[in-house]
């Protein structure tokens, strides 16, 4: 009852600070980050109690599809948070609000006993490397997305007032790369850690995970590269950073959801 509880009431928060934050900036009026940082803080904590509800049990950690998808975007959120006291990220919340209320919803309204793992300590030592990468490459392509916005609105006059809301767009690009290096280095050892786990990847119907999160790895890394030796910047980037968290999300939400729900109905 606490865990549903906790979960609800983190889905109104999230909902109510998308509708009135989102409010402010539709209507060009300028969004005070105390207060943003605030609410986000709020609804982070009584996030971390449902998920630890739903998550955490006596035999380890339990994992499902719209489990772990709460558990991601409440590592986005901490992650941000805690970034947002440093960096320009806490505009990032404006699309991260709305979204957080869809995973939570999801958790407690789409879950199946059928699909729920309970992991060893040992191997979720591994998921969870593996979702702190997630997490941050999720967080790039959210600035990546801003990115693209602003590039938009710097072409179309009558959207220039809100994109000067939003730090300058240098700085905004700067944060990517950084997000992007970070995230790169974390899903290189998730990936290192995963094929010590790895026995046989036909029988642990793991083909499809490991081949798309290489062919995200390789995205990532030609972008860096790009970046650093060609100069590559502005659309470009943002293309080659949402192709590869497409890539990511096919590897880890695809299969789980190859494995959950369409093999458990046939």
């Amino acid at each position: 009852m606490i865990t549903l509880s906790a979960n609800l009431i983190a889905i109104f928060i999230y909902i109510s600070a998308a509708i009135y934050f989102g409010s402010l900036f539709i209507r060009q009026k300028p969004i005070h980050s105390v207060q943003l940082l605030g609410t986000a803080a709020l609804g982070l904590i009584i996030h971390g109690l449902g998920v630890y509800g739903i998550s955490v049990s006596h035999d380890g950690i339990a994992f499902s599809l719209f489990s772990i998808s709460s558990l991601i975007f409440w590592v986005v959120n901490a992650i941000v948070l805690f970034s947002s006291m440093k960096k320009a990220l806490h505009n990032l919340f404006l699309l991260l609000f709305p979204l957080s209320a869809l995973s939570v919803l999801a958790s407690i309204t789409a879950t199946n006993p059928e699909w729920q793992h309970s992991l060893s300590y040992t191997i979720a030592a591994h998921v969870i490397l593996s979702i702190l990468a997630y997490s941050l490459l999720t967080i790039a392509s959210l600035q990546a997305l801003i990115l693209a916005y602003q590039n938009h609105a710097l072409k179309h006059k009558n959207r220039i007032a809100n994109a000067r809301l939003l730090p300058p767009l240098q700085t905004m690009e700067s944060l990517l790369f950084e997000l992007l290096w970070v995230g790169e280095i974390l899903l290189t050892l998730a990936i290192l850690s995963g094929f010590y786990f790895l026995e046989d990847m036909f029988a642990q119907h793991l083909v499809h995970k490991t081949v798309f999160a290489l062919i995200a790895w390789f995205i990532y890394a030609s972008l860096l590269w790009g970046r650093y030796q060609m100069g590559w910047r502005g659309t470009k980037a943002t293309r080659w950073a949402l192709a590869g968290f497409i890539c990511l999300m096919l590897a880890y939400f695809g299969s789980k959801m190859v494995l959950e729900i369409i093999l458990n109905r046939i």
